[in-house]
This record gives structure tokens, sequence and C-alpha cells, in this order.
């Protein structure tokens, strides 16, 4: 399947760099190109892209508002590709938030070579599913008798989508949710904002993962991205460790590492995978389950891609599949101490 791309930049050069690097794979198409919001509109229109590469800062209109507009109106896979992301910054996870599939970095050097990330990153986002703003059910409300268990541990794995998908998860959790550790596939420059947006707009203490940081209930802990794997080590109290071992499955932190961490712990556990490309994390979640943790996947219907949470259930490493929507309350029923089980 041919992937047809439109282009929006306001700048000629940028449009031409990243045109010229996405012509380069036989199996993308670049329909056109537009240099502010209002060309794009029309070219949406006229052209009728399966994938739109989208500035952020451009005359006529923010490409932020753009994206809304788009997402409410006419949803479809963006890949923002901007200076602003390079940073981290709150730009790049507001983008994410509102609906962008992925973003990537404009780079240093100006030559299409340096484009070669854009190139997958677009072909994902054709596959992906996307939603109107608006459209996703409200998150299940916490049990009404949940108590954690202080033994308890949940370890999340996500990628493309997992930006939506964790605000959602965690935006639901009590202020006293089970210790959690997450490894989501971010660029390196990304985890540290995105650890400070969850911990702004949810009830747990969300950061960063720091080596030896002992894992406590209501606090959540964010893989680094791109320098280390997080794993959990064993103890009277788990702790993070993070590795700078080679990337699994291509990436670095990977799901599968953390996951395996955590089948070692011989002490109640969970494991979620969600929305993403790949097969990271089926193999680990697999050896959880087989440790006897209780294991949740994303369904179909409601991931951004349905890769990861695809694998692991036909690995068998997934116990039951759930809706997003769905997924806070389940978590919370499963990590719940079992003398609060036992009364509810």
């Amino acid at each position: 399947m041919t992937v047809k791309v439109l282009v929006v930049d306001d700048s000629l050069t940028m449009r031409n760099l990243i045109a010229a690097a996405l012509r380069s794979d036989p199996e993308i198409e670049v329909v056109g190109s537009a240099a502010d919001p209002i060309e794009a509109r029309a070219a949406i229109k006229a052209l009728n892209p399966d994938v739109l590469t989208l500035d952020v800062e451009m005359p006529n209109m923010n490409g932020l508002e753009f994206l809304e507009k788009i997402m409410r109106l006419r949803p479809m896979p963006v890949v923002m590709v901007s200076t602003l992301t390079a940073a981290g910054t709150d730009v790049t996870l507001a983008a994410l938030e509102i609906g962008a599939v992925d973003a990537v970095a404009k780079p240093a050097s100006a030559t299409p070579e340096a484009f070669r990330d854009l190139i997958g990153k677009v072909k994902t986002a054709a596959r992906s599913r996307v939603r109107a703003r608006g459209d996703a059910p409200a998150a299940e409300a916490a049990p009404s008798a949940y108590r954690a268990d202080p033994r308890h541990v949940l370890a999340i794995g996500s990628s493309t989508g997992g930006v939506e998908a964790l605000l959602t998860i965690l935006g639901g959790f009590p202020a006293d949710c089970p210790a959690t550790v997450v490894t989501q596939h971010m660029p390196a420059t990304f985890t540290a904002s995105f650890a400070a947006r969850l911990d702004r707009v949810c009830a747990p203490v969300v950061a960063e993962a720091r080596e030896g940081a002992p894992l406590q209930p209501g606090h959540v802990y964010v893989a680094p991205g791109g320098v280390a794997h997080l794993e959990v080590a064993p103890g009277l109290t788990p702790s993070c460790r993070l590795t700078a071992g080679e990337p699994v499955n291509g990436h670095r932190p990977s799901v599968d590492v953390m996951f395996q961490s955590v089948a070692r712990l011989g002490r109640p556990m969970t494991g979620v995978i969600l929305t993403g490309m790949g097969k990271d994390g089926a193999r680990g979640l697999l050896a959880m389950r087989e440790a006897g943790a209780r294991t949740l996947g994303q369904d179909e219907a409601t991931s951004v891609v349905y890769g990861m949470p695809k694998a692991a259930f036909e690995l068998g490493g997934v116990e039951r599949q759930l809706p997003l929507h769905r997924l806070s309350s389940a978590i919370l029923e499963l990590c719940a101490d079992p003398a609060a089980r036992s009364v509810a």
C-alpha cells in the first residue's frame, strides 16, 4: 500500500527536505505541500492524504490550533515535525494529547538523510487508528472499596499512542495507587517533561525513574527515554534499577526488559500492555503471567496502533483485553489489598 503524505511547513527549504526524505521510500508518495494551515486545509480536501506532517510555528494559524481543528472535524494521522519537539517541551506533549500519532524534531543538519526517522513514523501513522476529539468514553471510576496493597507492583508498557492512553489510565488512579513502573517509548528529551505533565494532572506522584529509588504506593516511575532500561530490583522494598544495555526489540528503554525484571520479584504484581507498534513487551508480559501475575491488554478498537497488545495476546501473555476507558478501574481491582477486595 502506498502512503499518501501532505507536508505542511512554512519553510520552503524544510518542505523540500522532508518531501525528498519521504520520497526515498517507494511505499510513500508525497502528494503535495502547504505553507500554512489555510493552504493545508484546501490541500487536504483536494488531495485526501493518508498522513499529514505538520509544523508547529506557522503564519495565519498555530500548528497546534490547526491540529485541534483537524482532530475535531476531520480526524487523520498527523506526525508533528518541528524545532520545538527537540526540547521535549509541553508543545510536543500537547500535540500528542490532542491526537498527533507521533512527533519528530527538525535535525540540525539540513539534509534529507537527517529525516530518516520520519519515514518509519509516517508509515506507522498510516496504519494507526485515530478518533475525533471527544469521541472516547470517559474512564470508569475507581472501585469504591479500593485500598492499595503495599506489596503489589504494577508495570505498564506502551509506545505509539501511549501518551493519551497513560493520561487516561493514570488520570483515573487515586493518590494511593499501587507502586507503578512505566516504560513508554520516547526520545531522551521527552520523558522528564512527560512525567512532569502526568504529575500535574494525576493524583499520584509521578516522576522520571532514578537509580535506586524505592518503589512506594502512590508513586509512578517513568523510564528515562533513550538512555537506559528501567528494571525493578528485588528486595524488602523493590527499587528502580537503570541499566545502560543495548536496545532490545529496537528500544531502550524496552518494555520486555522491565516486565521480565518484575516477573522475578516473587510478590503480587500486575502487567499491562498498551497501544504501540511492534512486539516489545510480549515475551516479558508472558513471563509475568507465567510467574503468577495478572495481566491486561488494551483492545484493538481503542489502540492507536494494535501491535504490542496484539503480539502479547497472541503469545498468551494477556489474560484479558479491555477498552482503554475500562483499564484504570480494572487495574485497581487487581492491585487492591486482598482485605479490601473481600470486604467489597
